[in-house]
């Protein structure tokens, strides 16, 4: 009876089709591995007497071989063909609401700019009626941008040109949206070679964007003085390039898997959501710079 409908279910639509995995121990364990991480990051930053090195270390490799682990998974019941259409297009909603849920996040961040220097700061300084706040809060507060408060807080610091490193990681980014782009042609026209080609070429612009900002993350510490600590320019500053090169490192680690997959044959020219979902994220790794090149650098 049960190969009977084991065959009934092969032989149904595929669009009736709806795949339910078995019951998981993946993410709990993955819980545990975060926790050790965030628990070890904690026990730093307060200074106690904990073997905090090891349990970040421990916490660390114990989610990656977790995370390859359950990818791994999803990786082989994909290229089984146990994903119907329907999983397909649930797949999809999912990777868009994923990166609405980004663009609320990266939004939220973009306000507190845009509050701080069209509101806060002038504010601040008074003008008119708001001169008793400027007088009675921060008696020689210049309203001005970029503001590190009164020097005495905040110190004196070089603000960031947009040209040099920031108009080369733009340049370096937008590029990449266009050889993303190229590949997922290449790989719908069955040119997995060429597809392979410009992904790795992807993998080397997302790498040497960060290696770029690394550099002038470097030369703000030591050379301009711009830290974490210079007043609500510097705050801003690496709060919002700072996130947006996390998102650059795990959207270049997803670069990576993707490749190594197409290399191991995996992808069909019809059917790559895998493969589209990692490129959408990418684009709006883009988006996202392109706006923060244009308030934090130009503007």
């Amino acid at each position: 009876m049960a190969t009977a409908d084991t065959h009934a279910a092969h032989a149904a639509p595929e669009s009736s089709r709806y795949f339910v995995p078995n019951p998981s121990a993946w993410p709990f364990a993955l819980t545990i591995g975060l926790a050790l991480i965030m628990y070890g990051v904690g026990a730093y930053l307060e200074g106690r007497p904990l073997p905090v090195q090891l349990m970040i270390t421990a916490g660390a490799a114990f989610a990656l071989y977790i995370i390859f682990s359950w990818f791994r998974g999803v990786a082989l019941e994909s290229e089984r063909g146990a994903y119907s259409l329907q999983v397909d297009r649930t797949f999809r909603w999912g990777m868009g609401f994923f990166i609405f849920s980004e663009v609320m996040f990266f939004g939220a961040f973009f306000g507190a700019l845009f509050y701080t220097r069209i509101l806060s700061v002038p504010w601040l300084g008074g003008a008119g009626a708001r001169l008793m706040t400027n007088l009675v809060l921060w008696p020689h507060f210049e309203a001005g941008w970029p503001s590190n408060g009164p020097a005495h807080v905040g110190g004196d610091f070089e603000a960031m040109e947009a040209l040099g490193l920031p108009a080369i990681n733009t340049a370096l980014l937008i590029t990449s949206s266009f050889t993303v782009t190229w590949a997922h042609h290449a790989l719908k026209a069955n040119h997995r070679g060429r597809c392979i080609a410009f992904m790795w070429l992807t993998v080397a612009l997302g790498a040497t964007f960060l290696f770029c900002q690394a550099h002038e993350y470097i030369h703000a510490y030591t050379v301009q003085n711009l830290t974490l600590h210079s007043g609500v320019y510097g705050s801003t500053f690496f709060m919002l390039t700072g996130f947006h090169g996390l998102h650059v490192t795990l959207g270049t680690l997803m670069l990576i898997v993707i490749t190594l997959r197409l290399m191991s044959g995996h992808f069909k020219p019809d059917r790559h959501f895998g493969f589209e979902g990692v490129a959408w994220y990418w684009h709006f790794v883009d988006v996202v710079w392109i706006g923060l090149f244009t308030f934090v650098y130009v503007l």
